[in-house]
């Protein structure tokens, strides 16, 4: 099953601090497995990847209004998955380009 799944690159200190161990950083779908974020990112960059690790990270509560004079209620944002993919060594994913010039 090579289902087409959506990867986009987390932009932050971490993730391009672990570009210098030829780690990368997306966010997934949250039903996406190792396997299909394995095969994913090795067919859109072009890359073999050698581990993934996968983690998702809750929702935190948020503050909603009812209206001017209801009681206000909790919300959870939706919980995101995020994948911290190495890539073989000699290999590289451009994500950071603005960055490097």
């Amino acid at each position: 099953m090579s289902a087409h799944i959506s990867l986009v690159p987390r932009m932050s200190e971490k993730a391009y601090a672990a570009t210098q161990q030829n780690t990368y950083v997306f966010t997934v779908p949250t039903t996406a497995n190792k396997q299909q974020i394995a095969s994913a990112v090795a067919e859109q960059y072009g890359v073999k990847v050698t581990d993934v690790r996968a983690v998702i990270v809750k929702g935190k509560p948020v503050r909603a209004s009812r209206g001017k004079r209801a009681y206000p209620a909790t919300a959870y944002r939706s919980n995101i998955k995020k994948a911290y993919v190495t890539v073989a060594e000699g290999d590289s994913i451009k994500i950071f380009d603005e960055e490097e010039k």
